[in-house]
C-alpha cells in the first residue's frame, strides 16, 4: 500500500503533466484554428479539423442603462441574458427594444471530426 506522500507525489506529477499537456493543446489549438480561418486546410488519417461557431448574445451595459435606466440595470447587474429575459417575461422590459440592444459574439471552437463515419 503506498504511503500518503506517495499519493501526493504521484497526484502532484500527473497534474503538473496534465497541466503542461493542457497548455501544449491550447496553444496548438490557437494555431489551427488561426490558420482555419485563413482558409486552410488540415486533416490525419483520422481526423479532419473543422471550426464550429458559437453565437452568445450580449447587452452593452451603457446601452442597456439609457434604455430601461438606472434600476433594471442594476436589477440585470452582468445582464444577464437569462436574466433580463425574465424581466421581459414578466412584463417589466420591453422584449422588442431590447432585442434591439443586443449584441452578438460569435467564438471559433476547433472540432476534430473523426473520417470514420
Amino acid at each position: 500500500m503506498d504511503t500518503l506522500t506517495e499519493l501526493l507525489e504521484r497526484y502532484a506529477t500527473l497534474r503538473d503533466t496534465i497541466l503542461g499537456l493542457e497548455a501544449e493543446r491550447d496553444e496548438l489549438g490557437a494555431q489551427i484554428k488561426a490558420a482555419l480561418l485563413e482558409g486552410e486546410h488540415a486533416e490525419t488519417d483520422l481526423y479532419r479539423a473543422t471550426l464550429k461557431a458559437s453565437r452568445r448574445v450580449e447587452y452593452p451595459l451603457d446601452r442597456f442603462r439609457e434604455v430601461f435606466g438606472d434600476a433594471a440595470a442594476l436589477e440585470v447587474a452582468t445582464i444577464d441574458r437569462r436574466r433580463a429575459d425574465a424581466l421581459v417575461k414578466a412584463g417589466d422590459l420591453d422584449g422588442e427594444r431590447l432585442r434591439d440592444l443586443a449584441v452578438v459574439k460569435e467564438t471559433q471552437a476547433l472540432v476534430l471530426q473523426p473520417k470514420t463515419r
